[in-house]
């Protein structure tokens, strides 16, 4: 079968599209056949190497594990042993790693039904971002209705689908982004929109609900401040710092005074899939997909997303118009 793989940290240059074997179920997993997957931060991060921690999970010195992606979307070829909730020709999608090739094996429990109305392009957008956005809004930021909420970063992949999510739990939403998204922000139900190269939130006087920093970059004392009291701060993407300084600097800041600072890791849940399903299928929550990009052309499709820019999702095709060996 065709797959990226990545031999050594680096950048997008180091990724080689090539003919490489075709993997077998262990007892708890499914053989996918992958129709696509998208692309997230997450992906260019373990392509890098660029976090100690991520080489401790990776590979200190090159990767252990060679092939990327996180999103998937496809048809089951074969099951594991031990595997009981999938059977071949089932249309699935989820999370599992190895999604940029013809074929991939996830864990059954990291996967769900796709719907028959719901295109396999819009499935692959859907996991690591959407239940980034769900999670972090939902059990994080313990959202309700009527609160005013923020999110900064709304126009990437975790900032469309949040904006989206918020709407549909009946918040009033401020979005912040580049003057590139403001129109996809706005067409997604956002009620306030805020270009961050213009205007910066944490000075207008302001005071917020929830603040989702899906790219942000303000320390976390600026964030703190743009709460209003009893406010939630989340950060859930943006630099690394950004992240460590919401993981550890957020729960000791939120000792002193009632705000509350942190940060989130989102994880592969069924039940939380399913919840996405409903979302789309009520017309509430919809990917925004920029950009297709097919599987030779992983690399291309990492440049755009590095830059910044992207409106929405990247996403992968991947052409299934002939068989393949192993």
């Amino acid at each position: 079968m065709k797959a990226i793989v990545y031999p050594k940290y680096g950048p997008p240059e180091v990724l080689e599209f090539r003919e490489v074997g075709k993997p077998a179920p262990k007892e708890n997993e499914v053989l996918v056949k992958v129709h696509a997957a998208s692309v997230n931060a997450m992906d260019y991060r373990f392509l890098r190497g660029e976090a100690f921690a991520a080489r401790l999970f990776a590979g200190l010195r090159r990767p252990r594990n060679k092939f990327l992606g996180a999103d998937i979307a496809g048809r089951v070829e074969a099951v594991g042993r031990s595997a009981k909730q999938f059977q071949p020709g089932n249309e699935v999608f989820g999370g599992g790693r190895g999604s940029f090739a013809e074929y991939a094996c996830v864990r059954e429990d990291r996967l769900v039904l796709k719907p028959g109305d719901m295109p396999f392009e819009d499935a692959a957008a859907f996991p690591v971002a959407g239940l980034t956005a769900l999670q972090a809004l939902r059990d994080k930021g313990r959202i309700q209705p009527g609160q005013r909420v923020l999110i900064q970063g709304a126009g990437g992949g975790v900032g469309t689908f949040a904006v989206q999510i918020a709407k549909s739990f009946g918040a009033e939403v401020t979005a912040v982004c580049g003057p590139g998204n403001l129109d996809v922000v706005r067409s997604l139900g956002a009620d306030h929109v805020f270009d961050y190269t213009q205007e910066d939130f944490t000075k207008n006087g302001q005071r917020y609900d929830l603040i989702l920093a899906v790219n942000g970059y303000h320390s976390i004392f600026a964030y703190r401040r743009s709460l209003s009291p009893g406010g939630i701060y989340v950060v859930a993407g943006g630099s690394l710092a950004q992240i460590f300084q919401g993981l550890l600097l957020g729960p000791a800041v939120s000792i002193f005074g009632k705000k509350k600072l942190g940060g989130m890791l989102a994880r592969i849940d069924q039940k939380d899939l399913g919840v996405l399903i409903e979302l789309y299928r009520s017309g509430k929550v919809k990917p925004a997909i920029d950009r297709r990009y097919p599987l030779g052309e992983v690399a291309e499709a990492f440049r755009y997303l590095e830059e910044g820019h992207a409106r929405g999702k990247v996403v992968i095709t991947v052409e299934q118009s002939h068989p393949t060996g192993g």
